[in-house]
Formats: structure tokens, sequence, C-alpha cells
């Protein structure tokens, strides 16, 4: 699809919303009406009908109508509790391939993806939910057990030599707008001057657009080099953050950097703090036009 394809593209507002009908979804869908209702979005869940789906339902012996019925629950409680539109979609296929389509179809504008451990029906776990989120075409929200409370006022932004930054401002400023929100620039702490310097480049990039949108920032440096993931999640543990805002890495290899480890640690954080997975896709120069008209 070329640049001038992207223009043409017109998001809908939509927050899309994977159930498997587990608790964790259930979570994810609570999350997700709540961050639709902020936002002035609607919502659609989406229900895959997959093996394990059919496995479910015929160990039950109930009828596909178990999964209609289910999502009518859902539709006919939260637009009554929370006035939010809500579509629902069930559709037969494999959670890899058909999550991601009906995000691109619907042109949600984001994804609130609820994981969780073999509890429920699809496993949405590690490299299962992984796999979900880097293909996705919109920034995907993945929650664990916490709720939504009263939004996100602290924002923690890591800045690494390795992670892409500029589309994630963007949402950075929608979000910290929206909530009033304070934002922690959490700095990764390199021994070569050269990557040190890239920081602070970095870091000097975003308080600019920071400042200019009065925005409220700290910025903070880890205490050590290495294991940058895990001290994001203990700065963010330690400082009651909201959501931490990250730059996935899909489909690219980082000298010196696993990927899948960042993406896995701090995707399915044991402190369960929601975590805002942003693609550096091709979409991302429509998204960085369109929002920067969102929050203007």
């Amino acid at each position: 699809m070329t640049n001038q394809d992207h223009k043409k593209i017109k998001y809908n507002n939509i927050v899309l919303i994977p159930t498997d009908f587990s608790e964790a979804c259930n979570n994810a869908i609570h999350h997700g009406v709540e961050l639709a209702k902020s936002l002035n979005y609607s919502v659609c869940i989406l229900h895959v009908i997959n093996k394990q789906t059919k496995s479910f339902l015929k160990k039950g012996k109930l009828s596909v109508g178990y999964v209609e019925e289910q999502l009518k629950k859902y539709k006919d409680t939260y637009e009554e509790s929370q006035s939010v539109a809500i579509e629902t979609i069930a559709r037969e296929g494999s959670i890899f391939t058909i999550i991601n389509e009906v995000a691109t179809e619907i042109k949600a504008n984001i994804m609130v993806l609820g994981t969780h451990g073999k509890q429920g029906m699809q496993y949405l776990f590690g490299s299962y939910a992984l796999r979900v989120v880097l293909d996705s075409p919109c920034p995907v929200v993945v929650v664990q057990k916490r709720s939504f409370g009263e939004g996100y006022h602290k924002i923690v932004i890591p800045i690494s030599n390795a992670l892409e930054t500029r589309q994630k401002v963007q949402w950075v400023l929608l979000m910290a707008k929206l909530f009033h929100s304070k934002v922690h620039l959490f700095q990764a702490n390199e021994n070569d001057p050269d990557l040190d310097g890239r920081i602070k480049f970095i870091t000097a990039q975003i308080t600019k657009i920071l400042d200019v949108n009065k925005i409220p920032y700290q910025i903070i440096k880890a205490e050590k080099t290495g294991d940058f993931a895990n001290q994001v999640i203990s700065y963010s543990v330690k400082t009651r953050t909201d959501l931490i805002m990250i730059m996935t890495i899909p489909h690219i290899d980082v000298p010196g950097f696993s990927v899948s480890t960042w993406d896995e640690t701090m995707m399915f954080n044991g402190a369960e703090i929601p975590v805002m997975c942003i693609n550096p896709t091709e979409l991302g120069n429509y998204y960085y036009e369109w929002l920067t008209l969102t929050i203007s």
C-alpha cells in the first residue's frame, strides 16, 4: 500500500477488543470500554471461533449460538452502563489472522488485548499474544488483571538507543492531554559515549515536543547498564505507573538487543501494568497525521 493510499484511509474511532470469554478478557473489555468512553470512541468486541472454541462448545454440549449469546451480554451490559456504542463480531478462523484482519477491516484505531495463562479457551499469552501484537495494524494495549481505574495519569516512556520513538510521541501527547498525565522519560544507561549521546538527542527531541504542548514530564536515568526492561518495570512499580508505552520491534534484528526478550518482558510484566505497544509500520505516517489533528 502506498503513502497516497494511506491518506485515503479514514479511521473509524473504534477500540477493538478480542475475547475468549475468560476473566482476563473480561477485564480487557471493561478496560477497553472505559478507554473508548474517555476517547469518545465506539467499541467492537470480537470472538474468533477456532479449534479451541469448537472443542469447548462440544465438551459443554453447546451450540455456536452460545458465542453470540455471550457477545450480546457484553453489548447489552456496557451500552447500558457506560453509554458506549458496541458492535460484536464472531468469525471463524485462526486468532493469528482473524484478529488483525478485523482490525484492518473496521479501521480500528487501537486494540485492547487481555492476556492470561492457560485458563481461557485460547490461551492468549506469551508467544501467542506476542504474535498478535507484532502483526497488528494499530497500537495494542496489553492488559492483565489490573483495572482501568481513573485512566493513565502516570505514563512511563522507555528511551533506548535500540528503540524507535518518533511515532510513539504523538500517542504520548494524545493520552497525556486526555488524562492530564505526567510523563516519565526513563533513559537507558550506556557506557558508550556515542550511544549515550544518541539517547540524550532522542530525549531532547521528545522534550521539545512535550514543552510545546505543555505536557509535564521528568527525566530519569537507569541506575546501571543492561537489563533495561526490568529496570523500566521496577521504576514503574515504584512510581505506581498507570501505563508503559513502548515501540515494539517486529521482525527486526538489533545487534546486542534481544527483541523477543524485550517485548515479552514488557508486555507480560509481573506487576501487571498495562503496556501500550506501537509497531513502527508504514501506517505510522498516517497515524502521525491523524493524531496531530486529534490532539490539536
